[in-house]
C-alpha cells in the first residue's frame, strides 16, 4: 500500500501603522500554524482495493468407462502332451501342469517336480510332494496316486493357485458397471492361497469415484469378486 504524505504553508498578516491610514501588506512566513487551524485542501490518498474476481478451479477430467467383457475368459491351449501309452508319471505330471495352466488362465512355460515319481507304477498307494512352476512362480502340493495291476487314479491337491492379472481384472469388469479403471494389488502373475487373503482392487468410475472390491481365485482358478 501506497503512503502519501503532504506539507504546506500558511501565509501570515505583518501589520504596518502610518498617520493616517493602515495598510495591509502580505508576506511569506515560515512561521507554524496555531494548532487547531485547519490545513489546506490537500490531495486525496489513493486506495487500492483487492479484486473480486472469482479463482478458477480445475475441472474434473471425464473418464471413458471401460467395456465389459462379453465372451468368457478364454480356455488356453496347453500343447505338449504325451502319448497314451507313455510312462504314468510322464501323463500324470502333463495333468497337472496343463490344470496349473488352465487356472492360471494363460499358457507358459510349467515344471512340475515330484520327488519319488519314478515308483508310482508300484502297484500300491503313493503319496508325493509335488513343486509346480508357473512362469517362474513356484507352489507346493500333494500327489497321492492309487496304482493298481492295469490301472491308476491320482488326486493332486495344493492350498495355493497361480494366476494372471489379466483374469482378474476381466472378473472384476464383468461384476461392475461403470468402470474407468481397474488396479489390482498384485503381479502381472501372482500365486495366491485360494483359502487365504483375497486380492484387494480398486476400482475408479467414469465421475472420478474410487471402489474397493476384492476378488477370491478358487482351486480351479475362478475368481470371484465382491466388493470391499
Amino acid at each position: 500500500m501506497t503512503l502519501l504524505r503532504g506539507r504546506v504553508r500558511f501565509g501570515a498578516v505583518v501589520f504596518g501603522l502610518s498617520a493616517v491610514a493602515v495598510f495591509a501588506l502580505s508576506s511569506c512566513s515560515d512561521t507554524k500554524p496555531d494548532a487547531g487551524s485547519s490545513p489546506a485542501t490537500s490531495a486525496p490518498a489513493s486506495s487500492t482495493s483487492p479484486s473480486s474476481a472469482p479463482i478458477p478451479t480445475a475441472s474434473t477430467p471425464t473418464l471413458t468407462a471401460l467395456p465389459t467383457p462379453s465372451t468368457p475368459w478364454p480356455t488356453p491351449k496347453v500343447t505338449g502332451a504325451p502319448a497314451d501309452d507313455a510312462p504314468l508319471a510322464e501323463r500324470i505330471t502333463f495333468a497337472i501342469s496343463k490344470q496349473a495352466q488352465i487356472a492360471a488362465g494363460k499358457a507358459a512355460t510349467t515344471t512340475v517336480k515330484c520327488p519319488g515319481m519314478d515308483k508310482v507304477e508300484t502297484a500300491g498307494e503313493h503319496e508325493l510332494t509335488c513343486t509346480v512352476t508357473y512362469a517362474g512362480k513356484s507352489y507346493t502340493g500333494t500327489l497321492t496316486v492309487d496304482a493298481k495291476q492295469y490301472s491308476a487314479s491320482y488326486k493332486f491337491t495344493s492350498q495355493s493357485v497361480a494366476i494372471v492379472k489379466a483374469k482378474v481384472v476381466d472378473a472384476v469388469l464383468r461384476n461392475v458397471n461403470d468402470a474407468a479403471k481397474v488396479t489390482c494389488t498384485m503381479d502381472d502373475v501372482a500365486v495366491v492361497k485360494h483359502s487365504g487373503e483375497p486380492i484387494a482392487c480398486d476400482v475408479t468410475t467414469t465421475g472420478n469415484a474410487v471402489q474397493p472390491y476384492e476378488a477370491q481365485v478358487s482351486g480351479d482358478g475362478r475368481v470371484l469378486v465382491a466388493k470391499a
